[in-house]
């Protein structure tokens, strides 16, 4: 019985994989059940043995993200680095999650799921926003990070940067450069006014290598 959990639990694994891709090439709106079934190579009968209708589907969807999300921030808890390095961690994965989310998807989302939407971005937001004000006080406690910061000032500030760079598009037509250049400065922005002589220093020390990290996440 148990074996056979599995294999249905590793299967809608399979799936929703594959679902979240039909939904970055194509879009929500644009694809009903007949056209998820059908792409997916299996019957619709087969595909309401997993969900009951299309937004059952994007719930599922969200609480799969959501299990994987926290699954990675837990992985990226139990690595030995200090503040700086797990910070740039951390916002590397939000921001490499954001830029998948394309304007229309998050427009259809807005739009046409609007209380589903909302309900998992906070909460994916408050599982950031939690994260960044542990890495806040290891920071302080590393002497990384300066002792007369305003921690809740300071994460919602840095929470509301990862996400407006995702919504600069015309500034950065504007300005040439690209998005990753954008997250680059505003990373290195964020951890000089935070930081620490010292915390500066290995910064400046680290700081090839974290450019190098960027260009190797594309």
């Amino acid at each position: 019985m148990n074996d056979e959990l599995d294999n249905r639990e590793e299967r809608w694994d399979l799936m929703i994989e594959q679902i979240k891709e039909l939904f970055f090439e194509f879009g929500i709106k644009n694809l009903n059940m007949d056209d998820i079934s059908h792409k997916l190579g299996i019957s619709k009968k087969t595909l309401y043995r997993f969900v009951k209708s299309k937004e059952d589907l994007l719930t599922r969807m969200f609480e799969y993200d959501q299990k994987k999300w926290i699954e990675s921030m837990n992985l990226l808890g139990l690595q030995q680095d200090n503040a700086i390095d797990k910070l740039f961690k951390v916002s590397l994965m939000v921001y490499e999650e954001m830029k998948r989310f394309n304007p229309m998807i998050l427009f259809e989302l807005r739009k046409y799921y609007e209380p589903l939407y909302n309900e998992f971005n906070n909460q994916r937001m408050a599982i950031i926003s939690r994260s960044m004000a542990l890495n806040l006080k290891r920071g302080i406690a590393e002497e990384l990070y300066r002792q007369d910061l305003n921690n809740e000032a300071i994460v919602a500030i840095y929470m509301s940067y990862l996400v407006e760079i995702h919504n600069n598009a015309e500034v950065c037509k504007i300005a040439n450069v690209t998005f990753d250049e954008l997250f680059r400065v505003m990373f290195e922005n964020h951890i000089r006014a935070i930081s620490t002589p010292q915390g500066v220093a290995y910064f400046e020390q680290r700081k090839k290598e974290i450019i190098e990290s960027l260009k190797n996440s594309n």
